[in-house]
């Protein structure tokens, strides 16, 4: 199911392009269009979920594929050896801009603690 306003949701439809770096069934990924690192990239599930607040218990697979997909596009990226940050913003106070649920790959270079 799809939001037809939702940015995300109309990237993972191909209505709005997007620098895609992986499309399956379950999940799309692609370059942030103000990245934060060198390489900074969002993995989004094609299904509209408002947050990772919003996930269910019958969403337990696609979270999973969520990571794993981050892990091999870190690994795509040549990020593996010296490391790399997945985040998820969640609600308002945890810095989330578009409501739908999204994890950021981070890396390319040192990322600094405590992140803001």
């Amino acid at each position: 199911m799809s939001d037809s306003s939702c940015l995300f949701c109309k990237i993972a439809a191909g209505t709005i392009p997007a620098d895609l770096v992986h499309a399956d069934e379950r999940l799309v990924a692609f370059h942030d269009i103000g990245p934060q690192a060198p390489v900074h990239v969002l993995v989004v599930p094609r299904e509209h979920i408002a947050s990772l607040e919003e996930a269910s218990e019958r969403h337990a697979d696609l979270l999973g594929a969520l990571l794993l997909v981050a892990r091999e596009i870190a690994r795509e990226q040549g990020l593996s050896e010296r490391g790399y940050r997945t985040v998820i913003n969640t609600g308002a106070d945890g810095g989330q801009t578009v409501q739908h649920l999204h994890l950021h790959l981070l890396g390319g270079r040192a990322l600094e603690w405590p992140p803001g």
